[in-house]
């Protein structure tokens, strides 16, 4: 598959976990769906064949025929005789903007926390968190547009100050970039 000018294996678009409770042909279409909702995959794009897919995730031809067959009768894509199968233009389906996509983005979140060794009490602790802090931004920005006190385009920092422990050295993470 290609993406201006560059290749993308389907290995890498397609991340399965054969260990996860959800069913690897579901994980799969919902890879599927989230791609073509967010505009990876644009109306008319081709997808790989059936074929090729199954060889690159290393899932059976079967499975992989299943999903073309549910995304088709979803309305996702198109199959063509002798031709292969596309994208379809989903833009005017209901629900597909963000509906669709944010259930499919928060099944991923939670599975990855949860391989994280997260238990569902430390997500939510982490959501809410995170969801608290985006509202409070968006309220002060609200406030200080509201007020004229920021100029076009200007930004503002955040300082963060990290705990320091016993050692004298600070909390920070470290390591993957962090």
């Amino acid at each position: 598959m290609v993406e201006l000018g560059r290749t993308i294996p389907a290995g890498d678009l397609f991340e399965l976990d054969s260990t996860s409770s959800i069913p690897v042909w579901l994980q799969l279409k919902n890879r599927f769906i989230y791609l073509i909702t967010a505009g990876f995959y644009l109306p008319g794009d081709q997808l790989p064949t059936v074929r090729g897919l199954a060889a690159e995730v290393e899932v059976n031809y079967n499975t992989v025929s299943k999903v073309y067959q549910s995304l088709e009768e979803d309305g996702y894509i198109v199959s063509k005789r002798r031709q292969g199968a596309f994208v379809a233009d989903v833009s005017g389906k209901p629900g597909v903007e963000a509906a669709v996509t944010a259930e499919i983005i928060t099944a991923e979140y939670l599975q990855r926390c949860a391989e994280l060794g997260m238990t569902l009490e430390d997500i939510d602790a982490q959501f809410t968190a995170s969801l608290v802090a985006a509202k409070a931004k968006r309220d002060r920005s609200a406030r200080s547009e509201g007020a004229g006190h920021r100029t076009q385009g200007a930004k503002r920092g955040r300082v963060v100050v990290f705990p320091v422990t016993a050692d004298g050295s600070d909390e920070r993470a470290t390591g993957n970039g962090a």
